[in-house]
């Protein structure tokens, strides 16, 4: 029996039993009946009071730290303390060209459009407006052909979804504590123009840049801070004239312009028609427009646990990029709604190593195309490393290796113990599978550990007795076919050895020599052999793999046909219970060679052995 009142408790049932629980004790209340008596509703009042006071300081706690908020203004206010800026929405963005073809009357040489030069499109029957950011001028190429560049003379030109809004402030007196709030939720941020003018009917203005991209600071910088408050809108912050160069003077206008965007819901068009035509010397041309790459890359706000995440990488790094966590905070911080993760390491760490480079692997989010993929690596370099890193230090990036699992699981299932088919039991196996996949993998620096993942299993429900699982790491290799290859693949871990009874290493089928054929080790060595599905040696040595340093070397393999043009070269690991992936590796499941099978075991039959 308790001694003491547990108050701390926050469920309001428990804290009345533990009221009463108290009182039952005093020897004034040793026979009295508390649900029926005017007294239960004293403790009901006590109950509710206590627990409602618990909530009350259990919620301002956790909202005290960053890791334990709850609420986005919360997070949004801790991360601010750390130097962090979580990035708003961002716009979808397509690649185009656009053209105009003029064939009757004189023509002049140069055309240009201006910027946000609408577009429509439409997805799944909803209707989006993109338009260009900046202008574009084409040259007559002598046959009337107008082809419009960027200033960079660059034919695959960039239009945004969203609407152009603007925000107009006059500046007040100092002493008036002045606050410029957007009220607007659908700002991108990226987006954000701000000129300020010297009164209200001057046409003259200074452009004012955002802090977060400037390099130095001095009297002569026109800078501005946004950020996000608590209410979900976006405050512009000036300097007071001295700590952040120039602030603006009592009387002066501040015009804002931005993108308000749809965010993810814009990606994905493909087909762009211009609302208005072009105008030249009277006669009105449509404007051709070639899509390059449909629109992506328009998201949400930053998650409030990937603002957890970013912030406290993000303030490490304070603003300079040394460490290989510098780099990797610095790019999630400007392009998270391209990049889905970074990793970097130094040249000391590379296989094999190359002293004066960094190397960062990227790892984009679906349906970045090759040509933005190649444009983002060059921004972080122009606007980040060579900025912000140290000197003579090179930036080389390191596109991301995808080693893949193989797993066969096997569980012992009781169908008495469930009304679910053995079927369905495999199937949720399969899924429990999967979304460990998802959720613990497919990034950088994240490791299987199969005891976890068997775990998952076994408490799937009690019809599953127990489970076990075997465990293969997967490369794929693209031959060219009909001409000699040779491959070194490097796998992030240790292989296990040679042995007499299965071979180590294995590949898909292959056609080699008009037969279909498979790549394994020799039973006992590491000698890899080509075979046919007879086990028939075709070839008796074509390479041979190393178990210690994980790397699986092919010599003079000329296979001349594989299913979908690629080859899948498997091995068993040596520890088949932790996969812990190397700098730019990332753990996948190869779904097509995985598969879950149940066994019966019958919890109530008793075995006899005789």
């Amino acid at each position: 029996m308790a001694s003491t009142i547990q108050s701390s408790d926050l469920d309001f049932n428990n804290i009345k039993a533990n009221l009463t629980a108290y009182f039952r004790q005093q020897s004034e209340f040793a026979d009295y009946d508390f649900e029926a008596s005017g007294l239960s509703n004293i403790l009901d009042v006590l109950a509710y009071n206590t627990h409602m006071n618990g909530l009350i300081a259990n919620f301002a706690l956790n909202e005290t730290f960053l890791n334990s908020s709850q609420l986005r203004s919360s997070v949004v206010s801790h991360a601010e303390m750390l130097g962090y800026s979580p990035r708003s929405k961002t716009t979808s963005k397509a690649s185009v060209n656009l053209s105009l073809l003029i064939t009757a009357g004189d023509r002049p040489n140069t055309i240009s459009i201006p910027a946000f030069t609408r577009f429509n499109t439409s997805i799944d029957g909803s209707s989006y407006v993109f338009q260009t950011l900046e202008n574009y001028v084409a040259t007559d190429d002598g046959s009337g052909e107008y082809v419009f560049v960027n200033e960079n003379n660059n034919q695959n030109l960039q239009i945004a979804e969203g609407v152009i809004r603007t925000k107009t402030f006059i500046v007040g007196d100092v002493s008036d504590q002045q606050i410029y709030v957007i009220p607007d939720k659908d700002i991108d941020t990226t987006t954000v123009l701000v000129n300020v003018y010297d009164t209200t009917t001057s046409t003259s203005y200074t452009t004012y840049s955002d802090l977060n991209k400037a390099i130095r600071i001095d009297e002569s910088s026109y800078l501005y801070q946004i950020k996000e408050v608590p209410n979900g809108y976006f405050e512009l912050i000036f300097g007071d004239g001295s700590v952040l160069g120039n602030a603006p003077s009592v009387g002066n206008k501040i015009v804002i312009s931005y993108l308000a965007t749809s965010a993810n819901e814009a990606n994905g068009a493909d087909v762009f028609t211009a609302q208005n035509d072009v105008f030249v010397g009277g006669v009105d041309y449509p404007l051709i427009t070639t899509t390059v790459s449909a629109s992506n890359g328009g998201s949400a706000n930053e998650s409030i646990a990937s603002i957890k995440q970013n912030a406290s990488i993000a303030f490490a790094s304070q603003q300079r990029m040394v460490t290989a966590e510098d780099y990797k905070a610095q790019i999630l911080a400007n392009y998270s709604s391209s990049i889905a993760d970074a990793i970097a390491w130094g040249g000391q760490d590379n296989t094999p190593p190359i002293y004066g480079r960094t190397y960062v692997g990227l790892q984009f989010i679906d349906g970045v195309t090759d040509a933005q993929k190649q444009t983002i690596k060059d921004s972080i370099v122009t606007n980040l490393t060579n900025n912000l890193a140290i000197m003579s230090i090179d930036t080389v990036f390191s596109d991301p290796v995808n080693v893949y699992l193989e797993l066969t699981t096997r569980f012992n299932f009781d169908p008495d113990q469930t009304n679910t088919t053995i079927r369905s039991a495999e199937f949720s196996v399969t899924n429990i599978i999967e979304t460990y996949f998802n959720e613990e993998l497919k990034k950088f620096n994240k490791v299987f550990r199969r005891s976890t993942l068997l775990s998952r299993i076994d408490n799937i429900n009690q019809a599953i007795l127990n489970s076990r699982m075997d465990v293969k790491i997967q490369l794929r290799i693209e031959p060219t076919f009909g001409a000699l290859n040779n491959f070194i693949l490097s796998y992030p871990v240790t292989l296990a050895a040679p042995n007499l009874n299965t071979p180590t290493v294995t590949s898909s089928r292959f056609t080699y020599l008009g037969q279909t054929a498979v790549i394994r080790n020799r039973l006992g060595t590491n000698i890899l052999q080509i075979q046919s599905l007879a086990e028939e040696v075709i070839i008796d040595n074509i390479g041979e793999y190393t178990p210690s340093t994980g790397v699986v070397e092919l010599t003079a393999f000329n296979p001349e046909a594989a299913t979908n043009d690629i080859i899948k070269i498997s091995a068993v690991p040596a520890n088949e219970s932790t996969i812990r992936p190397l700098r730019n590796y990332v753990i996948d499941i190869d779904s097509g060679l995985s598969f879950a099978k149940a066994q019966i075991d019958y919890q109530n039959t008793l075995n006899v052995l005789s």
